[in-house]
């Protein structure tokens, strides 16, 4: 897919040229794994990075989290796990990476199997991932397998992950994905004119039952320290917390 724009499920080859990690990163606490109370004890906290792309962003949230100057020890007690459905790009992410010791990078396509989440988590002898990164990715899930997909998407990471880093995009970006794809003369996005949830993905996001699969979190630390620039960035990064009790 040589096309920059030629990217039906938002795996762009060139993403980070025109969304480089600072800017996500300057609304983001470096000390946001201890304000959630994650790096106090002894187990290691894991992280989970939902459609990292090329991982630039990865890795660089990683070192925003834990400096560098940190002792090794205490480096190799947060994990990240990458992952992204496009094969090429996280060959570009495994082979670029800094801190093989401490981020890893898998292809794995959330919609059809998850299984290798588990296997990561049972390697680390975790029974969950403590903060799940999902930025800029549920509009791609929700256009290429409809509210259903969406739900489901939204269903399995409460399953998996106690906290969610949730950026998702608003209906003019959805708009502009279908426009694009037009104007590279594919066939528009299947659901697209089907979907039903338009407005605020994550306050209507429901489990099959209707139950809620995830509770506003910290609205404190999430409007002191998500919201102040993302106005000025047209972003909004909000912080959940899963309702499964985990």
């Amino acid at each position: 897919m040589n096309d920059p724009g030629a990217a039906p499920y938002g795996n762009f080859i060139n993403y980070y040229t025109f969304n480089p990690p600072e800017n996500r990163l300057s609304l983001i606490p470096a000390t946001l794994l201890q304000d959630l109370g994650l790096k106090d004890g002894p187990q290691n906290t894991l992280i989970l990075d939902v459609g990292c792309n090329s991982g630039d962003l990865s890795v660089a949230f990683y070192k925003h989290l834990v400096p560098v100057s940190e002792e090794e020890s205490d480096r190799r007690k947060v994990n990240l796990l990458g992952f992204d459905l496009d094969e090429t790009l996280i060959q570009r992410a495994q082979q670029s990476n800094p801190l093989p010791s401490s981020i890893s990078f898998i292809p794995l396509d959330i919609t059809k199997d998850a299984d290798q989440l588990q296997d990561y988590l049972n390697q680390h002898g975790g029974s969950h991932f403590h903060l799940c990164l999902c930025l800029a990715v549920t509009m791609w899930v929700h256009l290429n397998h409809g509210d259903a997909g969406l739900l489901q998407l939204l269903s399995h990471l409460a399953s998996i992950s106690q906290h969610l880093l949730l950026e998702a995009q608003p209906w003019k970006c959805y708009r502009s994905a279908a426009r694009r794809l037009r104007k590279l003369g594919r066939s528009d996005f299947d659901h697209f004119k089907s979907l039903k949830i338009r407005g605020d993905v994550a306050e209507q996001a429901k489990g099959a039952s209707g139950e809620t699969l995830w509770h506003g979190a910290h609205p404190e630390l999430r409007q002191h320290h998500l919201g102040q620039k993302a106005a000025a960035l047209q972003k909004e990064m909000r912080l959940f917390l899963s309702a499964a009790g985990i």
